[in-house]
């Protein structure tokens, strides 16, 4: 029955998409900063570009960041730009009344962040590639489409799972707590962007030996 690759792809999108690693970080993030409307456009944004990004993925984009180096290395230096930007803004945001915590920006903002977080990761798009490429080249045409469904409704349920849970414990954090958690969300992002700096100015393909979480 095909369902059974859905549900293969379900629980592997699952395991692709649960560590921590940038994108949770942010969504967590807004969940605690912003408005409930803001929240959830992050969330649907973050989605949306993870979705995007594992059908990429699955039809073999990671392929053409190995084959044309230079676009591997302008995907390093502009990524590493805009994710220790983002890092930085985290750590000197200050919230100045929790209950009245909006971060206040814009709807095109928020696109842009969220493309950076998901898409400015060569080391996501590899791994994606070689993860779902693998499974790709085992299935059938037609067991491949439930597979790639599966694995884009994980997306789908973890990030809103996550977005939801935060919201409902939302309360119990006071600003100082809230504080504390940009400032280490901010400085995990800021590591990040340091490690994508670094395999750029190595040059020595170390993009695929040092793994940075999705």
């Amino acid at each position: 029955m095909m369902i059974r690759y859905f549900i293969q792809g379900l629980i592997l999108g699952f395991a692709y998409v649960a560590p921590i690693g940038m994108q949770n970080i942010y969504v967590i993030n807004s969940a605690i900063n912003n408005k409930k409307i803001r929240v959830y456009e992050t969330t649907a944004i973050t989605i949306l570009f993870d979705i995007s990004l594992g059908l990429a993925c699955f039809l073999g984009i990671g392929s053409v960041i190995n084959k044309y180096i230079i676009f591997k290395y302008i995907v390093l230096l502009f990524g590493s730009i805009a994710v220790i930007y983002i890092g930085i803004k985290l750590i000197i945001s200050v919230p100045d009344d929790f209950k009245k915590i909006d971060v206040n920006r814009s709807l095109i903002d928020v696109v842009i962040t969220c493309f950076t977080v998901t898409w400015i990761n060569p080391q996501a798009i590899i791994d994606g590639t070689l993860f779902l490429g693998g499974f790709k080249a085992s299935l059938s045409y037609e067991a491949s489409h439930f597979f790639i469904s599966g694995f884009c409704t994980a997306s789908f349920l973890w990030f809103n799972g996550l977005t939801i849970i935060v919201r409902l414990f939302r309360d119990n954090f006071n600003n100082k707590m809230t504080r504390k958690i940009n400032i280490v969300c901010g400085t995990i992002i800021i590591y990040y962007g340091l490690k994508l700096g670094f395999n750029f100015i190595s040059g020595n393909g170390g993009v695929i030996q040092l793994q940075i979480f999705k």
